[in-house]
């Protein structure tokens, strides 16, 4: 059977990418000031510049006539329904979202959402450690390359509500670890 008579299911997609981030049943979605506005800048790109692109593409291509072997169109109308979803997907985390400002916390020496905390991570034997700061973040702005990890993650759960000086224990691939918390800031 020719593919211009089959329907293309999007839920596979549609579930992946909702699936991307997940938030554990009952927790809220914190997200910081910068990564709200990050993910309201990108839903802004998709609706009004990216979107309008691709349905200008899509109906010059749809003009063309044959939409069975027409490259531009099927491209077209895969690439609009991957930006839909994304944008389905930002409004929902947008509207859930709980927006906490990190530098409006007064300092304090214990851990919460958004801190930038400075921990040494302690080797089994104690013969090497390595010194690493990262910020507590929301679910959908956590990039360890960037030095942000997600709140709950093993060891922003581990860190919250901590201490400068208190030594956590967390469970991570290799088995349980532990960190000695050096430094807490709110920026």
């Amino acid at each position: 059977m020719s593919k211009a008579f089959t329907k293309e299911s999007d839920t596979d997609d549609q579930e992946e990418l909702e699936n991307q981030a997940p938030l554990p049943g009952g927790l809220k979605n914190y997200m910081t000031r910068k990564g709200y506005h990050a993910m309201r800048e990108e839903l802004d790109l998709l609706v009004k510049i990216e979107r309008p692109k691709v349905v200008e593409t899509v109906s010059w291509a749809a003009s063309n006539g044959d939409r069975s072997e027409n490259g531009d169109y099927i491209y077209g109308k895969k690439r609009l329904r991957e930006i839909d979803r994304r944008i389905r997907f930002l409004i929902k985390r947008l509207e859930i979202a709980e927006v906490v400002n990190p530098s409006e916390r007064e300092d304090t020496d214990q851990v919460f959402f958004g801190a930038t905390v400075t921990f040494e991570m302690l080797a089994a034997d104690l013969s090497q450690s390595e010194i690493k700061t990262f910020q507590i973040v929301g679910v959908d702005e956590a990039n360890a390359n960037e030095g942000r990890i997600s709140w709950i993650s093993p060891i922003g759960r581990a860190l919250l509500k901590a201490r400068v000086g208190d030594a956590v224990r967390f469970p991570s691939p290799t088995g349980e670890r532990e960190l000695e918390i050096l430094e807490v800031a709110y920026r």
